[in-house]
């Protein structure tokens, strides 16, 4: 293809006004997606021209982008932890605050043993995959009650060659546990008010409706999942939950009510209640 009237530089300079706040990096992440090549490539290389065609596919990219899909979804991939992992609309699209429920989970999980964890809703695989990564003797299982997320989480276990140790299972939170006990139960279920408005806004307009509203009040699955976790966990196991900012007290007070001991929450990186942890005694 001929190159068009533009080097890497002026487009990723016409783009970036044309996006939000992180318009230059957005732009960034396009340009080196259509070019299939690495953003430090494009650095390297910020007066060559670009072919025809790789601007053309560039302003698809970024006139998608414009009408709000997420960047994500646009290129089909998120890291998350220290992972690289395929991301499709059909699953919620980790953020790095889950990575707080990664972090509690793992400073419970010892290294020196084998383990049984169970990730709930487990959507891309994000949570059990970067447990599985980082604990070498540990057995997780991720379910989720939809067939298109659970594809996608089992293509990233494949290409992270984990699926030795993440099996993939389908149903509703805890129907497909049936006698099964694990030494940890995390879950980033959904946790948004039905009525919410943010759910007509930004990223979540494109995201699974499953996997982000839960009641009236957003706590319907959390419900659920601290009422069934204590049939499915050995003594002294752990239950992880990750929750709204403002649902901290009524997480930790569900967990009490249940019978869960030493129940706190942990803050995230803006200093907000986002995960909160319980331990089964049995």
């Amino acid at each position: 293809m001929p190159p068009s009237d533009y080097t890497i530089t002026t487009l990723l300079a016409h783009a970036a006004v044309r996006l939000d706040a992180d318009g230059r990096v957005e732009a960034e992440l396009l340009l080196a997606h259509a070019m299939d090549r690495p953003r430090a490539w494009m650095f390297a290389h910020a007066d060559d021209p670009v072919e025809s065609r790789d601007a053309d596919t560039f302003e698809h990219l970024v006139q998608r982008r414009q009408q709000g899909e997420p960047i994500a979804q646009i290129l089909g991939h998120r890291g998350f932890w220290s992972l690289d992992l395929r991301i499709t609309p059909d699953v919620l699209i980790p953020r790095p605050e889950t990575e707080l429920l990664v972090e509690r989970a793992l400073a419970l999980l010892p290294s020196d043993r084998a383990l049984r964890v169970a990730d709930l809703g487990t959507g891309s695989g994000a949570i059990a995959l970067a447990i599985a990564s980082e604990r070498p003797l540990a057995q997780v299982v991720a379910v989720d009650a939809s067939a298109a997320a659970l594809a996608v989480a089992q293509a990233n276990a494949q290409a992270l060659n984990l699926s030795a140790r993440v099996r993939c299972v389908q149903g509703d939170w805890f129907a497909p546990l049936a006698g099964e006990r694990f030494d940890a139960i995390v879950s980033n279920p959904p946790y948004i008010a039905q009525g919410d408005p943010h759910l007509r806004e930004g990223d979540l307009r494109f995201e699974p409706m499953l996997a982000l509203a839960s009641g009236a009040d957003g706590l319907d699955a959390i419900r659920t999942i601290v009422r069934d976790a204590r049939v499915h966990l050995h003594a002294d196991g752990w239950l992880l939950l990750e929750h709204g900012w403002e649902q901290g007290a009524a997480v930790r007070g569900l967990l009490a009510d249940a019978g869960f001991t030493t129940v706190a929450t942990e803050r995230d990186l803006e200093d907000r209640e986002r995960v909160t942890l319980g331990c089964w005694n049995g």
